[in-house]
């Protein structure tokens, strides 16, 4: 019975494995790729993260109306400061591929995307919903 088991096992071992043997593996062209693209993303981010401050001053404006002008340089340099020290940490680690395969850590991956339509819902667009009596 013990050999049963061990030869069962044995088995299930040899099956489980055989399929990760069989992928191709990456080129190394399209490594150095992703790598030098991670390169280059890195420096950008830390040489525009500055533009954080007037684009988010912008959308917060556009989106938010008058308080925009408050909290977007606000939300502009807590996000400046994320993307320098995001683009910092790509530019070290460019051979690293983390996270995914050398994904941007940051969405939008520059500074000049992400310009798109309102993100939030304006609040006089609502209209309020009618009372319901009791009894009806």
């Amino acid at each position: 019975m013990r050999i049963f088991v061990a030869v069962l096992s044995l088995m299930l071992l040899c099956l489980c494995t055989a399929p990760s043997f069989a992928q191709e593996a990456q080129q190394s062209e399209a490594i150095a790729e992703k790598m030098s693209f991670k390169l280059v993303r890195g420096v950008t981010n830390v040489a525009t993260g500055v533009a954080e401050i007037p684009k988010q001053s912008y959308l917060m404006v556009r989106d938010r109306g008058k308080i925009g002008y408050v909290v977007g340089p606000l939300k502009g340099i807590g996000m400046a400061f994320y993307r320098t020290l995001t683009g910092a940490v790509e530019t070290v680690f460019f051979m690293v591929p983390q996270p995914g395969y050398y994904d941007s850590m940051i969405e939008p991956e520059y500074v000049w995307n992400g310009w798109g339509e309102k993100r939030v819902e304006s609040r006089k667009a609502k209209e309020p919903e009618p009372a319901v009596k009791k009894g009806e």
